[in-house]
């Protein structure tokens, strides 16, 4: 009889480990697949994050080539503007440039650069 008692405790020994390394390894695997989860859940959030930045440079590059463009056109449109007379005129455009770098349409280099080609030099 011993030799039987001695045979089910043994198997309900193993019974026992094994469903306890069965609960144990169920838990691991959950936590795993949490911090899986996790890591791609943030993953995505920088991948946002990258592309919101991309579209903002974007942006500001197209306001910067559009401001560029509308200084281009005002240059192009100033001298056409002026009477034949000349003159006294170089003081309105250089009020109107003066106007323009206040507005930020132009840069100081590029307001600079107008002046220097109204005053001849």
């Amino acid at each position: 009889m011993r030799r039987r008692g001695g045979l089910v405790r043994a198997a309900a020994t193993t019974a026992v480990v094994a469903g306890t390394a069965t609960a144990v390894s169920g838990r691991v695997a959950r936590r795993q697949e949490r911090k899986y989860q996790e890591g791609q859940q943030e993953a995505m959030m920088q991948d946002a994050t990258i592309q919101s930045q991309q579209q903002i440079e974007d942006l500001q590059a197209q306001v910067s080539a559009m401001q560029s463009q509308q200084v281009q056109n005002a240059a192009m449109m100033a001298p056409a503007a002026a009477p034949a007379g000349g003159g006294n005129d170089v003081m309105g455009q250089l009020q109107q440039l003066a106007q323009m770098k206040q507005a930020g349409l132009l840069s100081e280099a590029e307001f600079q650069a107008a002046k220097a080609r109204l005053l001849g030099g």
